[in-house]
């Protein structure tokens, strides 16, 4: 289990121009980041558990972020797939999501998820971070950024 948020950004599964603004598009867009994923055992499963999910109630977090997940036999470890849309997608209740933050956990380990959503909410609440996210313009850029975020947050050891 990682112990930082960070740990679970990868440059190959953040996308900084998705194309869609159709959600369920979207959330496929995003989601096929994950499809080469060692830890993703059936990305098929995993996607049919992901948009079951994101029907029972919205994953928006407010502010343009949101967060679809599964919890599902499909992974193996806690995965996660970053992306980005200029445009925005329309979530529920006319929220615009312009950041997805994907994610898969394990069924049996429920703390995983728990955790990492944690650190993302703190790290959302501060308008500085949600600007930074909002402006990389690399994977690179946006990763350095979740990390100098979460250092703050969490001290640096």
């Amino acid at each position: 289990m990682p112990g930082r948020f960070s740990q679970l950004l990868d440059p190959a599964r953040i996308q900084l121009k998705i194309a869609n603004t159709k959600r369920t598009a979207a959330l496929h867009e995003v989601a096929a980041q994950l499809a080469s994923h060692p830890s993703v055992t059936n990305f098929d499963g995993f996607y049919a558990e992901l948009l079951a999910r994101d029907r029972l109630d919205t994953t928006s977090l407010g502010h343009g972020f949101a967060v679809p997940h599964a919890r599902t036999e499909h992974v193996q470890q806690i995965v996660l797939a970053v992306g980005r849309s200029d445009q925005g997608v329309l979530f529920d209740q006319g929220e615009t999501v312009r950041v997805m933050f994907m994610l898969g956990t394990p069924k049996n380990r429920p703390g995983d998820y728990l955790q990492m959503l944690s650190i993302l909410c703190r790290l959302l609440k501060s308008p500085d971070n949600r600007e930074a996210f909002l402006t990389a313009t690399t994977p690179e850029e946006f990763i350095r950024a979740v990390t100098e975020a979460e250092n703050k947050l969490l001290g640096s050891a």
